[in-house]
């Protein structure tokens, strides 16, 4: 049995904790699964923008699911973008300006959209993550493609806040945790596993020849969907459950110790 396909969340995954991998170990592993005929895929919550900025190298050849499934992308080519409809965004923005402790980035296709009002704190953690970025006035009359909502709130708040999401705009989005005081509000459906599902379909792979990393709330369905589901040693709990498999901690390179073990047909890949 051969692997095919490896997906790889990234922060809190690939990424250790100051947002670095190990650069050198990894392309000459990417040279390795290219000539052993696997593919290699990025899925991540974060934008598109974002997350070729850590493969300079290589980021015309390998694909993305970016925004949590939202914007699939293979070598350079558009696969598929969900298309949140212009009363659905609206319903979502007037119910989330409701909540007092939330901050709100609407996630396009061309940018990401912040308030000018927020402070300047959720302006440079913005900034890291959304290397497209626009500061506005209000989201009225936003000419874009949304693809998601990001949302921070203080971390003890978020039960509470995914509950109220749940009830508010349950209807027209899915709210799912993405790390330390972060959720995402995603077209129901439209998540991690639906956009590799689309790859997989791409290029005539089975589940049972994919192997996934994750370690929070927006990793579920991949971790299931794969054959070889990874939970990182740093996951949490919803992950540990969603996965058969564990790799080593974010920051001891643990999806690259499994990879080595996936390019040397090493247990459990024999």
């Amino acid at each position: 049995m051969s692997i095919k396909l490896i997906a790889v969340d990234m922060d809190g995954t690939f990424l250790s904790d100051e947002k670095r991998y190990n650069r050198a170990r990894f392309l000459a592993q990417y040279q390795q699964m290219k000539a052993q005929g696997i593919r290699f895929v990025v899925a991540s919550g974060n934008q598109y923008w974002q997350l070729i900025s850590f493969f300079p190298e290589i980021a015309d050849e390998i694909a993305f699911v970016a925004e949590n499934g939202g914007w699939v992308r293979d070598a350079g080519e558009d696969v598929f973008n969900c298309d949140l409809p212009q009363t659905h965004f609206k319903k979502v923005v007037d119910f989330l300006h409701t909540l007092p402790d939330v901050e709100i980035i609407a996630c396009g296709k061309r940018s990401a959209y912040t308030l000018n009002r927020y402070d300047d704190e959720l302006k440079a953690m913005a900034g890291r993550y959304y290397h497209r970025l626009e500061l506005v006035d209000s989201f009225d009359n936003l000419d874009d493609t949304f693809l998601k909502f990001g949302l921070n709130l203080p971390d003890r708040l978020v039960p509470d806040v995914q509950k109220a999401l749940h009830e508010g705009v349950g209807d027209v989005m899915t709210a799912v945790t993405t790390g330390h005081g972060n959720i995402d509000l995603i077209i129901p459906g439209v998540h991690k596993a639906n956009g590799l599902r689309l790859l997989q379909q791409r290029w005539g792979i089975d589940d049972s020849e994919v192997v996934t990393f994750g370690d929070s709330g927006n990793d579920l369905e991949m971790l299931r969907q794969a054959g070889f589901g990874f939970a990182m040693q740093n996951a949490n709990e919803a992950a540990i459950a969603a996965a058969n498999h564990r790799a080593p901690h974010n920051n001891e390179e643990g999806v690259l110790q499994v990879i080595d073990r996936v390019l040397n047909r090493e247990a459990p890949f024999h």
